[in-house]
């Protein structure tokens, strides 16, 4: 599904120039568990930007399912976003004032799902993530692991074939936690690709690969950068 060969991205801010990633080659094959971990700078949520298309590399190539990334212009890159890919943060990115339906429902909308067949997908997710009491619930009615299911069945509303979710229980107690892990294993266990970004190792062991990255660069556990 992702095939990343001499990944290297650099940001430039006057005359500094700082290189997040260090010529990364990395393949995620389709239903994959993978954990991505690494100290703050070593260029984890670059490396989940670039795959999530929500940036592009400075050199190499990334091609997702087939397809090369770098060359696409930004509606084309804003369509994979949409459709291919399922995005989970921290901090949830709920809208605060519109129900859980009303959040799920958005990327239907920019997909151009019509009426019944959006509010049946809508319900379905909801319901997938044990979530169907809540529908006209907002956020401020919800615990953070009642969120997080909302922004987890927001993620899987298009149907994508790859979920990227960013530090996902950071915000959350143990407990929630742990409930939000299973629920990706079992996300994993239904067939979907799994990409997650963390700094716990516990959610690490429930994954069924890790990459770890230090400085910009991928490290092998035995001293050695690659």
């Amino acid at each position: 599904m992702i095939d990343m060969k001499s990944i290297r991205k650099v940001y430039t801010t006057g005359n500094i120039v700082f290189e997040a990633l260090k010529g990364l080659d990395i393949e995620i094959e389709k239903n994959e568990f993978v954990s991505i971990m690494g100290p703050s700078g070593s260029g984890k949520s670059t490396l989940m930007n670039i795959i999530g298309c929500l940036d592009v590399p400075s050199e190499g190539v990334y091609t997702l399912e087939g397809t090369p990334v770098k060359d696409m212009n930004s509606n084309q890159l804003a369509e994979i976003r949409n459709r291919k890919v399922g995005f989970v943060f921290q901090a949830f990115n709920l809208l605060p004032y519109a129900t859980a339906s009303e959040n799920v429902e958005v990327p239907l909308l920019f997909a151009g799902v019509k009426g019944k067949q959006r509010r049946d997908r809508v319900m379905e997710v909801l319901s997938s993530v044990g979530l169907a009491d809540k529908v006209n619930n907002k956020p401020t009615e919800m615990s953070g692991g009642e969120m997080q299911r909302v922004a987890i069945a927001r993620a899987l509303a298009n149907k994508p074939n790859l979920i990227l979710a960013d530090e996902p229980t950071g915000n959350l107690d143990s407990k929630s936690g742990g409930e939000i892990i299973k629920l990706f294993d079992q996300l994993h266990r239904d067939g979907h690709t799994i990409l997650i970004i963390t700094h716990d190792q516990t959610i690490a062991d429930y994954t069924k690969r890790t990459i770890k990255l230090k400085d910009g660069m991928i490290y092998n556990g035995n001293g050695h950068l690659e």
